[in-house]
């Protein structure tokens, strides 16, 4: 039996993230965060339009569900002052949400930003 609550996670990253469909936004945040959510959504995809984010794992406890993510995509757009490099990337990270009344009501992440920076060549040095 699949979770209702990762299975709501789940949808929102297929359904919205992957595919920047803003529109539907609402059908999975609550409405006091809808427009905070498309901003950032906006902001990401302006700068990986091809973005798409791959579930790893996630975990349900209580009213919280983790997801840990990998997301990729190309440097089609300015990072943090940085012109695009149209280079890959690609981002570890894990995500909490706070689901209630079938809704995500709060979100919390962690990525690692550092392996993005190196990817599009804006730091002096490189892992090997």
């Amino acid at each position: 039996m699949v979770d209702p609550r990762k299975s709501l996670v789940r949808r929102y990253i297929e359904e919205v993230v992957n595919t920047g469909n803003l529109e539907r936004v609402a059908e999975f945040i609550t409405a006091a965060d809808v427009e905070g959510a498309k901003k950032h959504l906006r902001a990401v995809r302006t700068t990986y339009p091809d973005l798409h984010v791959t579930i790893v794992a996630q975990i349900a406890e209580d009213d919280l569900v983790a997801t840990r993510i990998v997301a990729r995509g190309t440097h089609l757009g300015a990072f943090w002052g940085i012109e695009p490099t149209n280079k890959p990337i690609c981002i570890e990270g894990v995500n909490i949400d706070r689901i209630k009344d079938g809704k995500i009501v709060e979100h919390w992440g962690a990525a690692n930003t550092l392996e993005a920076l190196e990817g599009i060549g804006a730091l002096p040095f490189r892992r090997d």
